[in-house]
């Protein structure tokens, strides 16, 4: 009985603890096959339709329009050329590897619109919970 307790204390003041090592395969496995990014595109309220077609062929999943009014004062908006305040927000959720080829869409449809003015920029997204929601905001759901 005594060794037993022993052999027992023994173990408890020594456990063996195996550290999990994660291989590079499984990390690999763990990383997202294509990154995404928020595109952020701040324009005229009456042109938002115009700039959702612009998106239309570039396999974007997510879009939220956010409309909004600026508050620069009319002097400042003179300066600057500019006449309106109303604005809208578009919000689209796109591959980084298509980041180029949609702010060129982009810069295509500022310059042949009359009064074709509008910022476009892009936030990277560093991560999300769950894959459904990745494949679903990355366009790589099976269809």
């Amino acid at each position: 009985m005594q060794n037993e307790k022993k052999n027992l204390e023994a173990q408890v003041k020594s456990p063996e603890v195996k550290k999990k090592r994660t291989t590079k395969a499984q990390k690999d496995a763990l990383a997202a096959p294509k990154k995404i990014k928020i595109l952020v595109t701040i324009i005229d309220r009456k042109k938002v339709d115009f700039y959702l077609s612009a998106l239309e062929g570039h396999n974007v999943n997510m879009q939220t329009v956010l409309y909004g009014k600026g508050t620069a004062s009319s002097e400042i908006l003179s300066y600057l050329g500019l006449n309106q305040t109303d604005k809208a927000v578009i919000l689209s959720v796109i591959q980084e590897d298509k980041t180029k080829e949609i702010l060129n869409a982009y810069e295509d449809k500022y310059f042949k619109t009359k009064n074709g003015k509008g910022i476009a920029f892009t936030i990277p997204i560093k991560s999300i919970i769950g894959v459904s929601i990745y494949k679903f905001l990355a366009n790589l759901e099976e269809r």
